[in-house]
């Protein structure tokens, strides 16, 4: 079983980080709050390990298939667990820990191709690629496990090792995968850590890794790429969004709303590429206002273990703090809620599903990530108008277009600045797709065959052609 660096040394007793149901908002585990000086010896046992698993390619395809099985096996563990520290609905758990798992199968199966080079030379150029050496990934508290295989399916498919580092927020989940994962793979291939800052920061700084990936905020991956730009390791950061929906005027508001709602709404709203903010005709926007508030009002709210709940609680106390902190201010610069708009009162770190209009654009709810269940829709008169307003913003991860007229759709996706743009739906995507951000959401490629050539470096080898 991976555990952290203090449960390995004898006699000593470790730090301990609590964790929490933020269903109740009590405390009902705990795991190592593992010190940064640990992370020599980590990373030592990666470096070994590192040189019997990128000899094989084989045996790796084989290894990772079988951790496929083992995940699929562990489901109702690892779901039951990571719905009790992340708070998602248990349904949503169960399709984060299958995603996990045929995101382990799609990587077992997909190799480099070796490339030959054809330039008029008497010399036979061939492109091979290698794995770069251990990575370090540190990922966030919304998706725990299939962010982290976002991570570690890719890296060692290409015959690296990891050091994996999840949030202090839900590490149980994350160290129970490690585990199920141990079964199939060898010793010290993928390591889980776990602690509080300066951890992440110590991995980030390590000169012994040579690739650095990481999800989360823009600020916090300001500073790992510049700790790991002190060793020129690769970085992979993706930081987020403010993604916009935009609904033309042709649009059918009753054959959208459900979808659209979904697509801000889904685990509570704590999603990346979440809609966050919606433009309307000024015509159909007392229509989508109602239509989404109506679904605001009815959706079930509760403890993500009941199977009746269809909407969660915020995670995290700093993050409801942050999500009625934006809602107010919208609230006091003139916004209405037409829906929502205060915290449940009982229990746990709950908000009400809340719909917002009247909002002024340079709210911070509309020119921020809330990244909660808050949704501010916005009133347009001109296309040119929308389309500027959804551009306009520090954040470039995905966005959308809503409309009956799929060919006028699609040109108006075309003008999005953003990494992925979806017609009539938002925030799908396929492992073999590539998955990226623009301006402050981003830096690197996830996804399909660029995941993996993102952890591997071009080798080439040159010899004279054959007489």
């Amino acid at each position: 079983m991976p555990t952290s660096e203090p449960d390995r040394v004898p006699g000593h007793q470790a730090a301990r980080l609590a964790v929490v149901d933020p269903a109740t908002g009590e405390i009902f585990d705990e795991v190592p709050d593992q010190r940064p000086d640990a992370v020599d010896a980590v990373v030592d046992r990666a470096h070994r390990a590192w040189h019997g698993w990128r000899a094989d390619p084989a045996a790796r395809t084989t290894a990772l298939q079988a951790a496929a099985d083992a995940v699929e096996a562990a489901d109702d563990d690892l779901a039951r667990l990571l719905t009790r520290e992340q708070g998602k609905p248990l349904a949503e758990s169960y399709a984060e820990v299958a995603r996990t798992a045929a995101r382990l199968r799609y990587f077992a199966d997909l190799t480099p191709r070796t490339r030959r080079i054809t330039d008029g030379r008497p010399v036979h150029s061939e492109i091979r690629w290698r794995p770069l050496g251990p990575v370090a990934a540190i990922v966030p508290w919304n998706f725990p496990l299939q962010l982290a295989a976002a991570k570690f399916a890719p890296a060692l498919a290409a015959g690296n090792t990891m050091v994996l580092k999840p949030s202090p927020f839900t590490p149980l989940a994350t160290r129970l995968l490690g585990s199920v994962l141990a079964t199939a793979l060898p010793d010290d291939v993928l390591t889980v850590v776990t602690g509080r800052e300066p951890l992440g920061a110590r991995l980030a700084s390590h000169p012994g890794f040579r690739h650095v990936t990481f999800t989360g905020s823009v600020p916090t991956g300001r500073a790992v790429a510049e700790a790991s730009a002190a060793s020129l390791a690769r970085v992979t950061l993706e930081l987020g969004g403010n993604d916009a929906a935009v609904l033309l005027d042709d649009v059918e508001v009753d054959r959208i709303a459900d979808r659209l709602f979904w697509a801000a709404f889904r685990n509570c709203g704590q999603v990346c590429m979440a809609v966050k903010r919606v433009y309307v005709p000024a015509r159909l926007h007392a229509e989508v206002v109602e239509a989404l508030a109506q679904r605001a009002k009815t959706v079930a709210v509760g403890s993500g273990l009941d199977t009746e709940t269809r909407l969660g609680p915020v995670n995290n106390a700093p993050q409801l703090a942050r999500v009625e902190q934006v809602t107010k201010q919208a609230l006091a610069d003139g916004a209405r809620a037409a829906a929502g708009g205060h915290r449940l009162d009982g229990p746990g770190y709950f908000f009400a599903p809340t719909i917002l209009t009247s909002v002024p654009p340079s709210s911070p709810v509309v020119t921020e990530e809330q990244f909660g269940p808050v949704l501010p829709v916005l009133p347009y008169r001109s296309l040119d108008e929308a389309v500027d307003a959804a551009n306009g913003t520090g954040f470039g991860l995905g966005g959308s277009v809503w409309a009956t007229d799929l060919d006028r759709a699609e040109a108006v996706a075309d003008r999005l600045e953003c990494g992925t743009a979806w017609i009539n739906h938002h925030g799908e995507l396929s492992l073999a797709q590539p998955f990226a951000g623009v301006k402050n959401s981003g830096v690197g490629v996830a996804g399909g065959p660029w995941g993996l050539y993102g952890n591997l470096r071009p080798f080439v080898v040159h010899r004279p052609q054959e007489a």
